[in-house]
């Protein structure tokens, strides 16, 4: 039924890509490598334009990276290390997950709109986060990292998940977690500048 609304699979489409574009901005490499798992074992279809994210190379180098940033976050400074590299790399990395789901789409319209709306969420997710992590190190001495390292990790698996099973959920979450990163990031910024004033002025 739903088949027969107008442009409905653009619709789900922009969902999974929102969904997936969110993840990335959680973690880098897990939502490409369980994009690349599921489309590799043919749970969800691949556009052949992108079918070098269901090959078996893809996979590994996905898996490795995916497991390598997961721990690197657990070590103090190389998390911040990371944070410096990481809004760039999501900002790509949701470009190409939104991309893959509007593969018929001519390329300039295509890619457009995958780094509009997939580049710019995952980046705001991704900035934010760095915001949040920066703000525990000032007021925890980084000891709080670790629980803001779990949480993107559980975010990034979370949304990939549901992006594939269920869009529409995770097109929602997508843009709940925006809000509140941006509302919580807006405000750790906010902190870590007034206090490299204040110990400025001292």
């Amino acid at each position: 039924m739903l088949d027969n609304v107008p442009y409905f699979s653009y619709i789900i489409s922009a969902f999974i890509g929102i969904g997936l574009a969110a993840a990335t901005g959680f973690r880098v490499f897990l939502p490409m490598f369980v994009v690349s798992l599921a489309s590799y074992f043919n749970w969800i279809p691949m556009n052949e334009h992108f079918e070098w994210l269901a090959g078996l190379p893809t996979l590994i180098t996905t898996g490795i990276a995916t497991v390598i940033e997961i721990l690197a976050y657990y070590i103090p400074f190389v998390d911040h290390l990371l944070d410096t590299v990481s809004i760039p790399m999501a900002t790509v990395a949701g470009s190409i997950l939104f991309a893959s789901q509007f593969a018929e789409l001519g390329t300039f319209p295509q890619w457009a709109l995958a780094l509009i709306a997939g580049g710019g969420t995952a980046a705001t997710i991704s900035s934010g986060f760095a915001g949040i992590r920066a703000a525990s190190t000032a007021t925890t001495g980084g000891l709080g990292n670790s629980m803001v390292g779990t949480t993107e990790t559980a975010g990034a698996g979370i949304m990939s998940v549901l992006a594939m099973a269920a869009p529409v959920i995770a097109a929602i979450f997508a843009i709940i977690t925006l809000i509140v990163v941006i509302v919580f990031g807006r405000k750790a910024w906010k902190k870590i500048r007034s206090s490299k004033s204040s110990s400025q002025k001292l």
